[in-house]
């Protein structure tokens, strides 16, 4: 075998990338694998616009099933994003009995059950590195460097956007909203931040982690999600003074049979290695049964750790090639699925919790709140109140001990319905014995 064919679906910012590596970096590529990679075909809707990179040679087209449907070309990179078409365009790379390539996140965390299935059943490879953490080889590192494990814990920042305006609030004491405005500004958050903001895009990622983390299919739809609008800088405040930082956080557990999948802002403590994650970038932090704490850092998103990513994959599927062989790894690290977990409910998990009321400033306050946490068995640890304004309005901070989140629920109700607190309280979850 002296070349590889590659097909191209895809031609934005990644695919961009993708291009410029496999041009840039084509002959240390060629002495590493001892193969020549060509990217032989780009198929996108606009092939006119120029991108910055030689397209000479490549064949550009409109049509993806003209890739997909070329004998020549052995492996196709999906690079489309969404839903569809790109899961029909993958499955018919699959039929066809091409490797497949992907960075789409949204579409394995929520189908990729299927598309797994059915690559099994055609015996062919499909790789996926660049769908969480950029160009942080996470995957892989789960998937084979730490194939003697077993994972105990994950905790991730997977989403630069949050991240980006969760350090913007703690390090300018700015509020939510000037935040985001700076990351829109500055090309770090989309005009519609929904995902971002909102943990959707941190949970797609976190299924994918969860499922090669412990064998377990988790879907989006699995994970409790939670982001990071009603954050305050006054929150932020807090959490410093008890000595944690606020995160946007995807945690993945497996204990005792149950797997525990959550995302949502949680305070950590201040010394972690998370906590100093600041800005766009990304973090994994995982821990198992003989290494121990492991912990990956990076960019993770952007053209080109993304591109760097997609590329590791390919040399991956035409190395396997090269050798004559197929799924030599699983892609979801594990043979079958795991039978003997379950899924653990949001209800079941236990943590200690920061509360942020908004009280009436008058005697009596404090004992109504404390006796309703007391009638739930809900355990105090601490309480700030600053300021006084008599008959006003005031913040009343609280954290708890350990408490299961179904009692926590049904205190918060009973709180929120008493005439002394306005407005809805604010909880936040702590993880303060993060990785250990």
């Amino acid at each position: 075998m002296e070349k590889a064919r590659i097909g191209l679906i895809g031609f934005g910012t990644v695919g961009t990338g993708v291009v410029k590596v496999l041009q840039e970096n084509r002959q240390v590529l060629k002495d590493r694998v001892g193969v020549d990679i060509e990217l032989k075909a780009i198929a996108d809707l606009d092939i006119k616009r120029d991108r910055g990179v030689s397209t000479e040679g490549i064949r550009l087209t409109t049509d993806a099933w003209e890739i997909i449907r070329d004998p020549e070309i052995s492996i196709v990179v999906e690079l489309i994003g969404g839903y569809e078409p790109a899961k029909t365009f993958i499955l018919g790379a699959i039929e066809e009995g091409k490797g497949v390539v992907t960075a789409n996140k949204a579409l394995l965390s929520t189908s990729g059950r299927d598309i797994f299935e059915r690559a099994r059943e055609k015996g062919v490879d499909i790789a996926f590195e660049a769908s969480v953490g950029g160009g942080i080889p996470v995957i892989k590192a789960i998937k084979e460097g730490l194939v003697a494990n077993r994972i105990r814990n994950v905790y991730g920042i997977i989403n630069g956007t949050a991240n980006y305006i969760l350090s913007s609030m703690a390090n300018e004491g700015c509020e939510y909203e000037k935040a985001l405005k700076e990351a829109q500004e500055a090309g770090y958050a989309e005009a519609d931040p929904t995902f971002d903001v909102e943990g959707i895009d941190t949970a797609h990622k976190l299924a994918i982690l969860a499922t090669i983390a412990f064998g377990y299919p988790v879907t989006a739809d699995d994970i409790y999600t939670e982001g990071i609008t009603k954050i305050t800088s006054l929150d932020i405040e807090f959490a410093r003074e008890f000595g944690y930082k606020i995160k946007l956080l995807a945690i993945a557990k497996e204990e005792e049979g149950t797997v525990e999948v959550r995302v949502h802002p949680t305070m950590i403590p201040i010394n972690h290695p998370l906590a100093g994650v600041d800005g766009v970038f990304n973090a994994i932090f995982l821990e198992g049964d003989a290494v121990g704490p492991v912990m990956l850092f990076g960019k993770g998103a952007g053209m080109m750790p993304t591109a760097s990513a997609v590329v590791s994959d390919i040399v991956d599927l035409v190395r396997n090639m090269k050798c004559g062989i197929r799924r030599r790894v699983p892609p979801l690290a594990y043979m079958e699925e795991r039978r003997d977990l379950k899924l653990k409910g949001i209800g079941e998990v236990e943590l200690p919790y920061y509360l942020r009321f908004t009280a009436v400033d008058k005697p009596g306050v404090l004992s109504k709140i404390s006796g309703v946490l007391g009638r739930h068995d809900i355990s105090i640890a601490s309480v700030i109140q600053k300021g006084r304004r008599v008959g006003e309005p005031v913040p009343v901070v609280i954290t708890t001990h350990h408490a299961p989140a179904k009692a926590l629920y049904s205190a918060l109700e009973e709180i929120d319905r008493l005439d002394v607190v306005l407005g809805k309280t604010l909880s936040i979850r702590i993880e303060d014995t993060l990785g250990g």
